[in-house]
C-alpha cells in the first residue's frame, strides 16, 4: 500500500471536495481517499501496482478540477503558490470590473444624483449590458463548476449562486424584452449585479485568508538555501541546491545556512537549529555530527559531507509531513462533512419551498425575491472551512515550534488527554548515561566492556566509554547473545560472563546477596545497577546515572496543576524507579517493565491516554496509546509509529502541544457554533419568516453579503491562532 497527498485547485466548498472523494475512491486500485477542502489536498492510499498519479490527475480532471502532482513536496508547494497567485489576480480583476459596471447599475436607479454621468450610461439596455458583462464574465466560473457538477449529478455552493443570479437576471430580461408575459414586473439586473460581485469579493478575501493559513509552509520551504559551495579538487564552486549529491564535500562559512544534511569532516562551530527544531540555544558541533540543512552556521568554517540531497532533507520531510498533515481531517470534521453532503438539496427544496408559498399568498415579486434570498444566503463553505482552517494553522504553529503533527486525528484526540504515560530513559532523562561507581575489583570494567561490544543499549555506550577513558584492554567474546530487557551472556577469556539486571541473575542462578546493601543505597539514589556475574559467581557491579532533564520537574508539575494523570515506565527496578520519580515528582511508578510488556501496560489505561518515549522499544506503545509523542532524538521506528514528534528534546514541548491542541478545538468549536448557527438563523429570515411580523423581507444583496462574509469571518476567526502563545 502506498500513501500519497496532492494539492487540487478550483474547489469552492465541501461538496467539491465529496465529489472529489466519490470519484477517486472509485479509480482502481485505490483504497481509500480523503479530500480536505480547507486545505485544497487529497490524501490516498493506493495499490502501486495497479494505480498511478496520472490516473489520479485524469479522474480529478474529469470532476472539472485540477491535481498538481510533482515528484518532490518543494515542487508541487511551488506550482501551488503559482496557481493560488493566479486565481487571486484573477478574482481581483472579475471584482474590479464587476463593481465598477455594478456601480453604474445601481447609479441608475438614482440618476438624479449623479447628473455628471452622461445618460447613456443610465440607460435601461445600457444597464442590461453591464449586467450581463457581469453575469457572464464575472460569473463564469459559477456557471462552468455548476455545469460539472450537474453532469457528475451532484450540487455544490456554485449551483445556489448559478440558480439564484440566473433566475434575478432571466426574470429581469423577461420583463425587459417581453413586459406583457409579467404585467409591472420589476427589473432586478441590480440584484444579479450585486450579488455576484459580492460573492467575487467574500471568494477573493477568502483566498486571500486561506492562504495565509499556510504561510508556516511558505516559510518552510524559504529556509532552503538555493544553492551550496562545492569542494572539487582545489576549487569551491557555487552549484545549484538540486545538483547536490550525497557524497559531496560542501564548505560552509561562518553566516551562512547549511545547504543540505551531512556530516561535519572538519572543523567546527556553534548551530542555530531554530527554524527546524525549536531550539532557542545554539548547539555545539564538531567532526562527526550531523548537521541539519538550512541551519545557520553562526561562527565556525566546516566541511560538511553531504548524506542527502534536496529532495530526501530533514527539512523536506519536515515539509512533506506538514503538508499531509493539513490535508488530513479531524474526527470533529465528520459532523460538518455529514451536514454538507445533504445540504445543498436541502436547500434547493427550501428555495422551492419558499417560492410556491409566496405566489400562492404573496406576489410574484417577493416569490422571485424570497427564492433567491434563500439560494444566495445559504452557506456550505463556513461549514466547510471551520475545521480544516483551524487545523492548517494549528498545524502550521506547531511546526514552527519544532511540534510536528502527523494527522488531525491525533491534534483533537491530544485535547482528551488525561493520562500521560513518560518513558524514562532519553525522554525523562538526558539519554546520557555514564559509569560513576564500581563495586567490587577493577577487573570488572574489562571483562563488562568486553561484553558489551556487541550490545547497542545507552547502558553498554556508557560501560565502553568509561573503559575508553580508563584505556582498558578488551578481549574477544563468544557466545554472544542478548536479553532484552535483562542484559547480555557471553565467553570472555574462557568464562562465562553475564552482565545485566536481577531478572538476568536469577535466571543465571546468580546470587548478589553479599552487594546487597550497598547495591540497594545505589538504587535509592536513582542510579541503574548492572550486577556482573562470571561463571555462576557474583562479581560486582557498576553504578550507571543518567541526570534527569532540567526543565523535567517544572513540566511535571505544570501537568499536575492540569489534572492530568502523570506516570513513568521504566525496566529499572522500583528502587531505582523511585530514585529518579521523586527527582522530579512523579508519584505514579511502573518499574520492571521489559520493553515487550510496555504496550500492554499502556493499554491497561482508559480514557484518553498519551505516551512520550524515544527508543525502538517504545514504538509498540506508541502505537498502543490514544496518541503516541515522540521525542526528536529518538529513532525513526518512534518517530513513524507516533503521532506527534517533538523536533528538540525539551520537555516543555509536551506542553506546548497540549496548549496548542486545546486552543485549535476551541477555535473550531467557535467556528462551527457560527457555521451552524448562521445558517440555521438566516435562512428561515430568507424564506421570509419576519414578514407577517414585521413586515421585512430580506434583500438579496444583504444575503449575500452575509453569505460572504460568513466564509471569511470563520477563516479569520481561524487565523488568531497565529497569535496563540504556546
Amino acid at each position: 500500500m502506498t500513501k500519497t497527498s496532492f494539492p487540487i485547485v478550483g474547489m469552492h466548498c465541501a461538496s467539491c471536495a465529496k465529489l472529489l472523494e466519490k470519484h477517486l475512491t472509485k479509480t482502481k486500485g485505490v483504497l481509500s481517499a480523503s479530500v480536505n477542502y480547507g486545505s485544497e489536498q487529497a490524501i490516498l492510499e493506493y495499490d502501486a501496482k495497479i494505480a498511478k498519479p496520472k490516473d489520479f490527475a485524469a479522474e480529478v480532471a474529469k470532476a472539472g478540477y485540477r491535481a498538481i502532482i510533482t515528484d518532490t513536496a518543494q515542487g508541487t508547494q511551488k506550482i501551488k503558490e503559482a496557481e493560488k497567485v493566479k486565481e487571486l489576480k484573477g478574482l481581483r480583476a472579475k471584482f474590479l470590473v464587476s463593481v465598477i459596471l455594478s456601480l453604474f447599475i445601481m447609479a441608475g436607479t438614482f440618476p438624479g444624483i449623479f447628473s455628471f454621468i452622461p445618460k447613456i450610461f443610465f440607460e435601461v439596455y445600457t444597464t442590461f449590458i453591464f449586467a450581463s458583462v457581469v453575469q457572464f464574465w464575472g460569473g463564469r466560473d459559477f456557471y462552468l463548476a455548476a455545469w460539472s457538477g450537474l453532469k457528475n449529478k451532484t450540487a455544490s455552493m456554485d449551483t445556489l449562486v448559478a440558480l439564484g443570479t440566473t433566475a434575478a437576471y432571466g426574470f429581469s430580461i423577461v420583463n425587459l424584452f417581453f413586459p406583457k408575459i409579467f404585467p409591472g414586473g420589476n427589473l432586478y439586473f441590480d440584484t444579479s449585479a450585486v450579488i455576484i460581485t459580492l460573492i467575487l469579493l467574500g471568494r477573493y478575501l477568502e483566498a486571500k485568508a486561506k492562504a495565509r493559513t499556510s504561510d508556516a509552509i511558505k516559510k518552510l520551504g524559504m529556509l532552503q538555501p538555493k544553492s551550496a559551495r562545492v569542494v572539487r579538487g582545489k576549487e569551491e564552486i557555487d552549484i545549484p541546491i538540486e545538483e547536490v549529491k550525497v557524497g559531496d564535500l560542501l564548505r560552509i562559512r561562518p553566516g551562512e545556512k547549511i545547504p543540505i544534511d551531512g556530516i561535519i569532516v572538519q572543523g567546527e562551530a556553534s548551530i542555530d537549529e531554530a527554524m527546524v527544531t525549536g531550539e532557542s540555544l545554539p548547539v555545539d558541533k564538531q567532526i562527526g555530527s550531523n548537521v541539519i540543512g538550512a541551519t545557520l552556521n553562526i561562527n565556525g568554517t566546516l566541511l560538511v559531507k553531504a548524506t542527502s540531497n534536496a529532495g530526501d532533507t530533514v527539512l523536506a520531510g519536515i515539509i512533506k509531513l506538514v503538508s499531509e498533515a493539513q490535508g488530513s481531517k479531524a474526527p470533529i470534521e465528520r459532523l460538518a462533512d455529514s451536514v454538507s453532503s445533504y445540504f445543498v438539496p436541502v436547500v434547493l427544496a427550501l428555495a422551492a419551498l419558499t417560492f410556491l408559498v409566496w405566489i400562492s399568498f404573496g406576489t410574484l415579486d417577493q416569490a422571485i425575491v424570497s427564492m433567491i434570498s434563500v439560494l444566495i444566503i445559504a452557506c456550505p463553505c463556513a461549514l466547510g472551512l471551520a475545521t480544516p482552517t483551524a487545523i492548517i494553522v494549528a498545524i502550521g504553529k506547531g511546526a514552527s515550534r519544532g511540534i510536528l503533527i502527523k494527522d488531525a486525528a491525533s491534534l483533537e484526540i491530544l485535547n482528551k488527554t488525561k493520562t500521560l504515560i513518560f518513558d524514562k530513559t532519553g525522554t525523562l532523562t538526558q539519554g546520557k548515561p555514564r559509569v560513576t561507581r564500581i563495586i567490587g575489583a577493577a577487573e570488572i570494567i574489562r571483562v563488562a566492556a568486553s561484553l558489551e561490544q556487541g550490545s547497542e543499549h545507552s547502558l553498554a555506550e556508557a560501560v565502553l566509554e568509561y573503559a575508553k577513558d580508563k584505556q582498558t584492554a578488551l578481549s574477544k567474546v563468544e557466545s554472544f547473545r542478548s536479553f532484552s530487557g535483562m542484559g547480555v551472556v557471553g565467553v570472555v577469556d574462557g568464562k562465562k560472563s553475564v552482565l545485566g539486571n536481577r531478572l538476568l541473575m536469577e535466571k543465571e542462578n546468580i546470587d548478589f546477596g553479599k552487594f546487597e546493601n550497598r547495591i540497594r543505597l545505589l538504587e535509592e539514589t536513582g542510579k541503574t545497577v548492572a550486577l556482573l556475574g562470571v561463571n555462576g559467581k557474583a562479581m560486582g557491579a557498576i553504578a550507571i546515572s543518567d541526570t534527569e532533564k532540567p526543565e523535567a520537574k517544572e513540566v511535571i508539575g505544570e501537568l499536575d496543576k492540569r489534572r492530568i494523570d502523570v506516570w513513568m515506565v521504566t525496566g529499572d527496578n522500583p528502587r531505582t524507579a523511585k530514585g529518579i520519580a521523586g527527582k522530579i515528582g512523579i508519584k505514579n511508578i511502573l518499574a520492571g517493565v521489559l520493553p515487550s510488556q510496555k504496550a500492554q501496560k499502556v493499554r491497561e489505561f482508559t480514557g484518553g491516554v498519551a505516551f512520550v518515549g524515544d527508543g525502538i522499544n517504545d514504538a509498540p506503545a506508541l502505537a498502543a496509546a490514544d496518541v503516541g509523542i515522540s521525542m526528536g532524538t529518538g529513532t525513526d521506528v518512534a518517530i513513524e509509529t507516533s503521532g506527534i514528534t517533538l523536533v528538540n528534546s525539551n520537555l516543555g514541548s509536551v506542553l506546548s502541544a497540549l496548549d496548542l491542541s486545546r486552543a485549535t478545538l476551541a477555535i473550531i468549536k467557535q467556528n462551527l457554533f457560527w457555521a451552524f448557527g448562521y445558517n440555521v438563523l438566516l435562512i428561515p429570515v430568507a424564506m421570509g419568516v419576519l414578514y407577517p411580523f414585521f413586515g421585512l423581507l430580506l434583500n438579496p444583496m444583504f444575503a449575500s453579503a452575509a453569505m460572504a462574509a460568513s466564509s471569511v469571518s470563520v477563516v479569520g476567526n481561524s487565523l488568531r491562532l497565529k497569535l496563540k502563545k504556546i
